[in-house]
């Protein structure tokens, strides 16, 4: 791998990637659902989105999960607009690798997805996950409202004790402000179903998440 591949520090704004005033193209309906990737979504759906290593196989987690609408991968918790992948792999536009997930909440639970989240990566990388290494697999949850954000929280404590008992820990996970999301390109989008035999670099702690992590009050 090149060594401008493994930047683990994100860039300063002068360091940052102009990008570009327009979208790169993207796929317009999920190659296994068929549902349009940017909606518009039903009203009674809600979005969070993570980032918890290469996202080809993270959205393979997530997208025939009951409740769920649809997924999408992209990049966010970045500085450049409308980043190309190549341009996010070097580590210059501070973008994360990121799955949107579109859930109906009467449904599933952000909790119930959010323990697929935990337990689908090894959030004590940092800068990393297993082999891949970069700014880029970081580990994060990017909430939408003060309800997620405290959802999210509880969850990551939670998980954390956990990971305690196991001598394992600390989660290194940021949990912020959605920014803007900016959808990855058509190849990348439901990957693993249109490539089932790719590489998913993905590995849990072999921890498993707490029950009863609903936010009450």
């Amino acid at each position: 791998m090149f060594a401008w591949l493994k930047r683990q520090t994100l860039p300063s704004a002068s360091e940052a990637l102009p990008g570009r005033p327009d979208p790169v193209p993207t796929a317009e309906r999920h190659y296994v659902t068929g549902t349009p990737l940017a909606g518009p979504y039903p009203e009674d759906t809600r979005v969070i989105t993570v980032g918890m290593g290469c996202f080809w196989g993270a959205e393979r987690l997530f997208w025939s999960l009951p409740g769920v609408h649809v997924t999408a991968v992209g990049y966010a918790a970045g500085t450049t607009p409308n980043p190309t992948y190549e341009e996010v792999c070097s580590g210059l536009t501070g973008h994360n690798e990121v799955v949107r997930i579109v859930y109906r909440p009467e449904e599933i639970a952000l909790e119930d997805i959010l323990r697929v989240f935990w337990e689908g990566h090894d959030p004590t990388q940092g800068m990393r996950q297993g082999n891949d290494v970069g700014t880029q697999y970081r580990s994060g949850i990017y909430v939408e409202d003060e309800d997620q954000a405290a959802i999210a929280q509880r969850s990551r404590d939670a998980y954390a004790a956990a990971l305690e008992k196991r001598g394992l820990g600390p989660i290194t996970t940021e949990i912020i402000e959605a920014g803007p999301f900016y959808f990855a390109e058509d190849y990348h989008q439901q990957y693993l179903a249109r490539n089932p035999g790719g590489y998913c670099g993905l590995g849990g702690t072999g921890v498993t998440c707490p029950t009863g992590l609903r936010v009450t009050g």
